[in-house]
């Protein structure tokens, strides 16, 4: 009787564990919800301990088991989860698994370099085994604590082929991952982006495109252009066709922060708008801070723009370029030394110029500039690097205008590694925007330049995994020339006159945390401390009761002051001084590895200031720094975001919400004349502004198709409020709108591989015209009618919209050595929109009329340009 019951025990048991069940389970998946999988398909039910929560998601990866027996999935589950499941009879146990002593962790460490043996900055290191990675550094490094143990290592970055590899960890190891160009993606067509949103990354607020992206998007004359890539993001807009400078989130051009390299730069275009200064060939890629900027940043108060050039190859040299239309490109790069220093130049130059010479037409219009970049390595743990970039734009219209106006810029850096987690970067630069301009017929030059002399040390301090810090100081001094008149003849009417030159010196500290709380909650936080001097030599005019404008209260209008007196000061003295804290905070909170919410908040300060009253910066707008009637500008800044990663990253949403206030922003009396103004605190008021508004922006990240859609709805206000009551301020001292306002902002940028030799793209813009302020009426004065304006920027100009369209065609595209080459054809506003980039008011001469004059700058534009490597 025994040996049959035992025998019966042994045939049940045998049949309980010969089931075979189908589960799935991933991050999602509770524990009470996996139970019920299995016991629907099987006898086994499931007992578990007080300290277990069915509640949970015990599982950190996502698997499918297919007609798997009860016993093996046991097995696979206890080596992949915290919990252990033990079967009694047809019973699943479930505990906590033991906890083991702790032990001493090793550290892996290693360095990510590209096929040029540059660093990769912000790779992907993913450990398979652990489910976990982090990132690389500004100097292409990365460190993690692991246990003994055989890993495998996947890295990958975008335009790069991903590379794996298995170590195995017996003690610290370093590791050394050496990446090749996806040329696939980056020589054809494929439009993409990270793969998916940064759900954990406190960072929030900021844009990055990579150059195969600038590269596809069609855009006027044929020509890629980083800067005019940055309209296609939410919350970014310009003033117009051929319009210099862009608005982020209604700030002004001035607001932005444009470094190259590390170094400022002040004008950010060429023959007025048509192109940016920064060359396709030469950028590595761009970053755009519209909000929760780190405390390394200061000094403007609506973004900041991080524009990075290429380092030249280490091993072999190189040659590419493009010709167009318009203009045409060239660089070079190559080992300076094998494997310790590298060079890269590259020169654009247009000549549209030339096409009118020999038509006979006395004009000229030209640009070219240079880039270069120089990097030496001095053993492993010091990198010397030099960049470089100058460049100019001429003008001659008829022998009666000339002018010639652009950029000089150099910074010297020093990597030096003091340890694996500690890096440093010292660096000093120069920066140079000048404009001339000649007046023949008047026979007179006048010349305005800013130059800027600075000092960067930065530290990056890896404390822990989940604890790093950024600190650091730098130095400014700024030589402000606002205006040299020289007569050229002895004939001019003009005296030579020397304008006021003016001298600061902004200097900084910064501090920077990032912190990860818990696997969720991630936040980062710092302050920046800034102070800010004018100095002499300059003498200012004094005033009544300190007011340089004063209002006239018979015609309700402001008038220039008339200064009391003056004081002198020396070289090196102190005119005024100024000091602001600006703290920084932001956070993100995960709910998923697909989605979570992050916030910031930010006050910048901002002590330089662009002179013009248009909406659109001239190349003749001047510089100036803050002093006894200019107060700096101060930032307060709110971001909040949803940002969600859907079907593994193929599409990507990002949502965010902002408000941000600006104290002491300049505003112009009516009739402010700011063209070589000795004294323009005379037109000039304080005012505020604010901004507010949703960006929303939807990508699909891969496959043959490829694009974004981006929407804002926006609103950019500014108010100048009477000093007294009986002033009226500006339109009447109530808000109204900027010229920097867009209501509505929608692009939508796709891409498509319709084969390995042609792809397409498209972008479409549609955004609200700029406010502006029209004629209501008329009145005469001796015979002639004077138009009559409303209140400043109470109207707008016409809808703006365009559709542009781009072919990509690569004859050879399995070549990859030799003469490689494509072609790329575009039209920029295919259906021949004619925006409006003014209008103007006046009497026609012939009938006397009233008439309305609309000026247009584009219509439909075709574009072609050959492109070519070797």
């Amino acid at each position: 009787m025994k040996h049959i019951i035992s025998a019966c025990f042994f045939l049940f048991s045998w049949g309980v564990f010969s089931q075979n069940v189908t589960v799935t389970v991933d991050q999602t998946v509770t524990l009470k919800e996996f139970f019920k999988q299995i016991e629907n398909q099987s006898d086994f039910k499931f007992a578990f301990t007080d300290q277990i929560n069915t509640s949970q998601r015990y599982f950190t990866q996502k698997n499918v088991y297919t007609n798997i027996d009860i016993k093996q999935l046991v097995n696979e589950l206890n080596k992949n989860t915290s919990i252990q499941f033990s079967i009694v009879g047809s019973n699943i146990f479930v505990k906590q698994k033991a906890v083991k002593t702790a032990k001493k962790k090793n550290k892996l460490t290693g360095q990510v370099l590209d096929e040029n043996k540059e660093p990769v900055i912000g790779a992907n290191v993913f450990i398979i085994e652990l489910s976990t990675g982090v990132t690389t550094d500004i100097n292409g490094t990365f460190s993690i604590d692991v246990d003994k143990g055989i890993y495998n290592l996947v890295v990958s970055y975008v335009g790069l082929k991903n590379k794996e590899r298995q170590i195995a960890v017996d003690g610290d190891e370093r590791i050394k991952f050496n990446m090749e160009s996806d040329s696939q993606q980056l020589e054809q067509v494929i439009v993409t982006n990270s793969k998916a949103v940064d759900v954990r990354n406190t960072q929030m607020s900021v844009n990055k495109l990579s150059m195969a992206e600038i590269k596809r998007i069609p855009v006027a004359m044929g020509e890629p252009d980083p800067l005019k890539s940055l309209l296609t993001l939410p919350g970014v807009t310009n003033a117009g066709e051929a319009s210099s400078g862009f608005n982020v989130r209604g700030g002004a051009a001035d607001q932005n922060l444009i470094l190259l390299d590390g170094a400022p730069v002040y004008g950010d275009s060429h023959m007025f708008g048509f192109f940016s200064i920064f060359n396709a060939d030469v950028v590595n890629g761009l970053d755009l801070y519209k909000g929760g900027i780190p405390s390394k940043f200061g000094g403007r108060v609506s973004s900041v723009l991080d524009v990075t050039q290429q380092t030249g190859d280490f091993e072999n040299y190189k040659v590419n370029g493009g010709i167009g239309l318009i203009s045409s490109r060239l660089l070079v790069q190559g080992p300076i030394q094998k494997d310790v220093g590298s060079f890269l130049i590259a020169g654009r130059a247009s000549y549209a110029h030339l096409f009118l010479k020999l038509a006979d037409n006395n004009n000229s219009a030209m640009f070219y500039d240079i880039n270069a970049k120089f990097n030496y390595r001095l053993g492993a743990n010091n990198t010397l690097a030099f960049s470089g970039y100058f460049g100019n734009d001429v003008f001659d219209i008829n022998d009666r205008f000339s002018s010639t106006y652009g950029n000089t810029m150099g910074i010297l850096s020093w990597k030096h590694k003091f340890s694996e987690n500690l890096n440093t970067n010292l660096a000093v630069f120069y920066s140079d925007y000048k404009f001339n301009l000649g007046l023949q017929q008047e026979d007179f030059d006048w010349n305005n330049n800013i130059r800027t002399y600075g000092l960067k040390y930065g530290f990056n301090h890896v404390v822990t995994d989940k604890f790093k810090l950024n600190y650091g100081i730098d130095g400014q001094y700024y030589n402000f020339n606002p205006g040299t008149v020289q007569p050229t003849s002895l004939d001019s009417d003009f005296n030579y006159k020397q304008l006021d030159k003016k001298y600061s010196l902004e200097t900084s500290a910064y501090l920077d945390f990032e912190n990860q709380i818990t696997p969720k909650l991630n936040l980062r936080y710092g302050l920046r401390y800034s102070l800010f001097y004018r100095l002499g030599d300059e003498t200012i005019n004094t005033y009544a009761d300190g007011k340089a404008v004063v209002f006239n209260p018979l015609y309700h209008i402001y008038e220039e002051g008339t200064p009391t007196g003056s004081i002198s000061y020396g070289k090196g003295d102190k005119i005024s001084s100024f000091d602001n804290l600006e703290p920084r905070v932001a956070l993100s909170y995960a709910f998923s590895d697909d989605a979570s919410v992050k916030a910031s908040y930010n006050r910048m300060a901002q002590y330089i200031h662009i002179l013009s009253n248009t909406q659109s910066p001239l190349p003749t707008s001047i510089w100036t720094p803050s002093g006894p009637f200019t107060k700096p500008q101060l930032l307060d800044q709110y971001a909040a975001g949803y940002f969600r990663n859907f079907k593994d990253g193929d599409y990507s949403f990002e949502g965010e919400l902002f408000y941000k206030k600006i104290q002491n922003r300049i505003d112009y009396i009516d009739g402010a004349d700011i063209v070589a103004n000795n004294n323009i605190e005379q037109v000039i008021l304080n005012g505020k502004a604010r901004s507010y508004g949703m960006e929303l922006s939807f990508r699909k990240n891969t496959g043959n198709f490829t694009g974004w859609v981006s929407y804002t709805l926006s609103r950019a206000e500014q108010k100048t409020p009477g000093r007294t009551p009986d002033e009226p301020g500006i339109a009447n001292g109530d808000w109204y709108l900027s010229g920097y306002d867009k209501l509505h902002n929608l692009n939508i940028v796709g891409s498509y591989e319709y084969n390995p030799k042609w792809s397409f793209n498209a972008n479409f813009t549609l955004q609200s015209g700029q406010p502006v302020t029209y004629a209501n009426g008329y009145y005469e004065f001796g015979g002639i009618n004077i138009p009559n304006f409303s209140l400043r920027n109470e109207n707008r100009l016409p809808l703006f919209h365009h559709l542009d369209l781009a072919a990509t065609y690569t004859p050879k595209p399995d070549k990859k050595k030799g003469w490689q080459s494509y072609w790329v054809f575009s039209l920029y506003n295919v259906y021949n929109r004619k925006n409006a980039a003014s209008m103007t008011f006046a009497t026609n001469e012939d009938t006397g009329a009233n008439e309305t004059r609309r000026l247009s700058i584009f219509g439909v534009v075709p574009g072609i340009s050959y492109n070519f490597k070797f």
